[in-house]
């Protein structure tokens, strides 16, 4: 009796320890979104995650047509370096100057007829040639691209993966876990490039809605009108509607939902953008863009 007591005791103390070690590395691998303040879990380092999803992005690239030189990859490059400065700024003016050293921006523009985009960790952003035509204008790209630099800014490719370790492995040390075929299998899980829905696999919609929120509000930063965005995804929606290939649309909500939150959201952008007023734009109005992408915004 009083051996199988004893060894009662061992196996509680060790489910006791066990939970106590998970719940430890939970608590320290806690990170929050800027500007939203959403706590959220990150069980890999961001050195891991760019790692991995840098031999994906780069296996993409290398069988992409990529288009250099037009007016069309000469905009995709401006917006984003814009977004990028105007996001790095704000970055630094509100503790988070080390995550810029982790970006290494690059944004391309891709012969692809599907309307897509797609941002990877680091700062990897791809525009394919079919979404130029839908957007029409640069602050409408703006708004997309945005969408994509919010991404990786949140950090959703690391929460995704996180996701994904804490079910499959029930919040094991992460780095053990990366160690060997497990890194390449949750790899293609997380970031699987080319697989179903041609690019990358879809967020989660909170994570979705998170990124139309924070995009409006990096455009803003960056001297967009953020009051396009609401005409840019309803126009979105309209052309979806008429049969064509939209696959930036099929990953992500689309229901009138989006619409009344990025309603929701437009106000709090305008905070951000010089010059903005209370009335909504006219129809000539939604396509201007603010000249002044100097602010070094400080909250």
């Amino acid at each position: 009796m009083r051996k199988i007591e004893k060894t009662g005791k061992s196996k509680k103390l060790t489910v006791y320890s066990l939970v106590t070690l998970v719940t430890i590395v939970l608590l320290q691998s806690c990170g929050s979104v800027p500007v939203t303040g959403r706590k959220q879990l990150l069980l890999v380092s961001d050195d891991e995650v760019i790692s991995l999803s840098l031999k994906q992005y780069q296996e993409y690239m290398n069988t992409a047509k990529v288009i250099k030189g037009t007016k069309d990859a000469e905009m995709v490059a401006r917006v984003g370096q814009r977004l990028a400065s105007a996001v790095e700024s704000y970055l630094s003016n509100n503790g988070y100057a080390t995550e810029i050293q982790k970006y290494k921006w690059e944004f391309s523009l891709v012969q692809d007829q599907s309307v897509n985009a797609f941002a990877m960790p680091g700062g990897k952003v791809v525009i394919n040639s079919g979404l130029i035509p839908v957007a029409g204008d640069e602050a409408s790209l703006a708004v997309v691209v945005g969408h994509e630099i919010a991404h990786v800014v949140a950090k959703h490719a690391n929460e995704r993966l996180s996701q994904q370790i804490a079910l499959q492995y029930g919040g094991a040390m992460a780095g053990n876990i990366l160690g060997g075929a497990a890194a390449s299998e949750l790899g293609q899980t997380v970031f699987g490039l080319g697989a179903q829905v041609g690019v990358m696999l879809p967020y989660a919609r909170k994570q979705e809605y998170e990124a139309d929120r924070l995009g409006v509000i990096f455009m803003a930063m960056a001297g967009y009108d953020p009051r396009v965005s609401v005409p840019f995804w309803q126009r979105m929606a309209e052309s979806a509607g008429g049969g064509n290939n939209f696959e930036f649309l099929s990953t992500h909500p689309t229901d009138a939902n989006r619409i009344k939150q990025l309603q929701s959201v437009v106000p709090e952008a305008l905070k951000f953008y010089t010059g903005s007023t209370t009335n909504q734009p006219n129809a000539s109005s939604t396509n201007k863009t603010s000249t002044n992408t100097s602010k070094d915004w400080t909250f």
